[in-house]
């Protein structure tokens, strides 16, 4: 239910009362914000209220909790010995949408979650709504930003951002829910939209481009948190004449040729490098009008945050002719690698293979397959695909592994320090690829081409747990269902991974094994993953279903 604010006074157990806009008051809580914008959480005493105990308290303060995109927690309270006690705290629904694929945000006891042009403030204990800010869908858009994503928001100082469908970015005061400023990206008329939460670098706020199969020219921006003026664009195409375009052939093509960037990056502040994957070429299925690798799809982009120059890229997968972008999260890690501390960026990529790099300069160390793939005979000394013969999509079709959603895909991944291991939601799939001559029509997909599940094709996700030092899958849990989960992982001190299950269930599996140790059958489609926070030296494990959102604790100490 919306708050219905008014203006009023609270009396306080202590005796003192607190005056200002009550947001919601009910026979357990209430929430206050004073005249100078604090919001103060409030719980019941008989018939007074006393101050929620937020502290001691750790935040999840970005999409992936931080600017690594390690979803790991040094978070322990919840562990193996004791998970079998978790049990569901609250549910925030969010009505009308057809998915939710958001991650909560969480800063000093309020979250942040979001659906598609909606962002809702919560009380993080209890799920009780604090505001919301809303507004219209776009009529008229093409592919994802259609379908209503939205994946989250960025928090800076007094500000809370996000994108909306139209490719706007909005700056909201995170505790009023107030418009700040609005920053159009793009025209959404030429396709542009937006889902992916944002990633704040200092002053700045930036923000990708969603639609990618539509046929546009894909870029990042950054924009000054303070004002929303436009600070750079790095075209992720380059235009005719500028190096890279030699690698695309067709000026229509390099001009429609997509790369969007529709998922958050990473950030390394002892570097000052700002990491950003790169999205598929089109039309994704026929590579005839497109010669050459298709610059800069499919890669990582290492770039300068205060300008947005180039400091050095990686490609997966030159010339892809499968839909296998590089939209899966770049995960950053300081560890030892093969006798030697190393800073290294850790991907598992669509195209079926696991890459550890170099992030201070985009040197290949390893790429191993984590799923059966029958498209590459491996990846050369600089990692480049050594692509077998008559695995391009043809006319009559072609039977091509993984599927075109890919060996995994945007969903959260991690690396455990303690384990040493990386994990990440894995498809075992085959698709049949064809194509075909379809021009560029406004309004409509450009995927010059058609798939369909492969005759006797396997379709089934797993969790696994990769080795980085070697490539080798050290477990793999089997998931039941029908693949449509989406759910990624979040592993934790407490030697846990957390993810929602393709049956339905939410869950936790061993670190270390991989072996079952909790469920709770919500009956759920899983379209996001699942993050970790602690209010009130309580820790609590939520994740969004395609209902809203669930928040998990251990019962309360008596």
């Amino acid at each position: 239910r919306a708050p219905r604010p008014r203006a009023g006074s609270i009396m306080l157990a202590d005796g003192t009362s607190l005056s200002g806009t009550i947001l919601n008051e009910s026979g357990f809580d209430a929430q206050l914000r004073a005249a100078d914008g604090a919001l103060h959480l409030l719980r019941r005493d008989s018939d007074r209220f006393r101050s929620a105990a937020v502290e001691p308290y750790v935040d999840w303060s970005s999409y992936n909790g931080d600017d690594s995109a390690n979803r790991h927690s040094a978070i322990g309270q919840i562990n193996r010995d004791n998970v079998a006690r978790l049990t569901t705290q609250w549910f925030f629904p969010i009505p009308d949408v057809p998915m939710v694929e958001g991650t909560p945000v969480v800063i000093a006891g309020v979250m942040y979650v979001t659906s598609v042009n909606q962002v809702y403030a919560l009380d993080a204990a209890t799920g009780r709504e604090i505001w919301r800010y809303s507004q219209p869908r776009t009529e008229g858009l093409v592919g994802d930003p259609a379908i209503g994503l939205n994946r989250g928001v960025a928090v800076r100082d007094e500000l809370v951002f996000t994108v909306t469908d139209h490719a706007h970015v909005i700056a909201l005061n995170r505790f009023t829910g107030a418009l700040v400023w609005d920053a159009e990206m793009a025209d959404y008329r030429d396709h542009y939209g937006a889902v992916a939460a944002p990633l704040v670098v200092g002053d700045l706020v930036i923000a990708g481009i969603s639609a990618g199969d539509t046929g546009l020219r894909g870029f990042l921006d950054a924009y000054h948190a303070e004002t929303g003026e436009r600070a750079w664009r790095f075209w992720t195409i380059p235009a005719p004449g500028e190096p890279g375009s030699e690698t695309w052939g067709d000026p229509e093509v390099l001009d429609k040729g997509c790369g969007a960037t529709w998922l958050t990056g990473s950030y390394d502040p002892e570097l000052d490098l700002l990491y950003w994957a790169t999205g598929n070429p089109c039309p994704d299925l026929n590579g005839d009008r497109r010669p050459g690798d298709n610059l800069y799809t499919n890669s990582v982009l290492a770039l300068r945050p205060e300008t947005g120059d180039l400091e050095w890229y990686f490609q997966f997968t030159p010339h892809d002719t499968h839909d296998w972008d590089a939209q899966e999260p770049l995960l950053l890690v300081d560890t030892e690698f093969r006798g030697r501390e190393r800073k290294l960026l850790l991907q598992g990529n669509r195209n079926g293979f696991f890459y550890v790099l170099d992030r201070t300069n985009g040197q290949f160390l390893l790429g191993e397959p984590f799923v059966p793939q029958t498209w590459a005979e491996g990846l050369d000394d600089s990692g480049r695909p050594i692509v077998l013969p008559n695995t391009d999509p043809t006319e009559e079709g072609v039977d091509v592994c993984p599927a075109i959603r890919g060996a995994t895909n945007w969903w959260a991944t991690s690396y455990h320090p303690g384990t040493g291991l990386f994990y990440l939601l894995a498809h075992e799939s085959c698709m049949t690829y064809t194509k075909n001559d379809d021009p560029w029509q406004r309004g409509r997909s450009w995927l010059g081409g058609t798939v369909r599940l492969a005759d006797g094709s396997p379709n089934q996700k797993f969790i696994r747990a990769i080795d980085i030092q070697t490539g080798d899958i050290a477990w793999s849990y089997a998931q039941t269902g029908y693949a449509q989960t989406y759910s990624g992982v979040l592993t934790t001190d407490g030697d846990l991974v957390f993810f929602g299950e393709d049956s339905g269930a939410f869950a936790a599996l061993d670190a270390e094994t991989g072996d079952p140790l909790w469920h709770f059958q919500a009956n759920q489609d899983w379209k996001a993953s699942p993050m970790t926070y602690m209010v009130g030296g309580r820790q609590y494990v939520a994740i969004a279903s395609g209902l809203g959102f669930w928040a998990f604790a251990l019962p309360e100490e008596e």
